[in-house]
């Protein structure tokens, strides 16, 4: 039995309109080739749909079975041929997030907000658990956008730089060091450094400073979140170096000093990895502009 999406409409439009000749009129075909489609159906089927001595037409219990079939599909269908369509259109797609970056959290939700209302049919995710194969899950497209700070030469992936940010150093107003206009590689040698728990090649404090410095802190205490690193260096139980949009809200607070990393201070760019072939699409275009725009104002408090 061979049954289309055609036979679908026929039977649901025969049932909502009554009666063959308006169903052929809805359709937009005659009534005989209506009445042909039934039979055809009824043929392969070798049951009748409709109880034809009855007014008006009725189906019968198997007719009453294909509408049920028609009334769950061409919803389906139909729902389906406009996701294409909005494919097409470059209304829809999908945007599922990788982050190498902890503390990222804290710029991209506001972002994401901003574009869930203008793109409310791309799929929106942000997947847990690629944070060091990330770029690799980019590359066999499970993810279509990672945040990184270190980009990398990739066939047929683009690094967009988004904005630069200064990881800068936090320590109770109590430390010694608060004292100091800047700290250096060797005002760490013994302080307790608290970090996230990530590889120390992916920390900006030690990629960019104690690594190259052959420094190494009094101890490294790794904390997996910042409000719970604030609140340690706040007790004077340690010091940290975080981005500056973190810090946003307890620079001016009493119990915290905020000083540059060196006397020069460091500077770092995050970045959007995304697929060369994604990056004319009109919904990740936005994106972006969002990511260059919104950690901005978080930086300037």
């Amino acid at each position: 039995m061979h049954v289309d999406l055609r036979h679908l409409k026929s039977i649901k439009a025969i049932h909502d309109c009554g009666g063959l000749a308006r169903a052929a009129e809805m359709l937009n075909i005659t009534q005989s080739a209506l009445s042909h489609q039934v039979k055809t159906i009824e043929d392969q089927a070798g049951v009748e749909l409709f109880a034809r001595r009855s007014k008006p037409l009725r189906l019968s219990a198997a007719g009453l079975r294909m509408l049920r079939a028609a009334e769950r599909i061409l919803p389906e269908i139909t729902a389906l041929e406009e996701e294409f369509r909005a494919l097409r259109q470059g209304r829809s797609g999908r945007l599922h997030i990788a982050i190498e970056c902890h503390a990222c959290f804290d710029w991209l939700f506001p972002v994401l907000e901003q574009f869930r209302r203008a793109w409310p049919e791309v799929d929106v995710d942000i997947r847990a658990g690629l944070a060091f194969g990330a770029l690799q899950a980019l590359a066999r497209e499970e993810v279509d956008l990672v945040i990184s700070s270190d980009p990398e030469d990739l066939p047929g992936i683009t690094f967009q730089p988004l904005f630069d940010y200064a990881p800068t150093f936090i320590a109770s107003a109590a430390n010694p060091l608060a004292a100091k206009p800047f700290v250096t590689a060797e005002d760490f040698r013994d302080q307790v450094l608290i970090t996230y728990p990530v590889e120390r090649a992916r920390l900006d404090i030690f990629s960019e400073l104690l690594t190259p410095a052959r420094i190494e802190p009094a101890a490294v205490r790794p904390v997996e979140l910042t409000a719970v690193i604030l609140m340690l260096v706040a007790s004077n139980r340690g010091v940290a170096v975080l981005p500056d949009w973190v810090l946003r809200e307890v620079r001016y607070q009493p119990d915290y000093v905020t000083r540059p990393v060196t006397e020069a201070g460091l500077t770092k760019r995050v970045y959007a990895a995304i697929r060369t072939e994604d990056a004319e699409k009109p919904w990740m275009a936005h994106v972006l502009r969002l990511g260059r725009s919104e950690p901005v104002k978080l930086q300037r408090g």
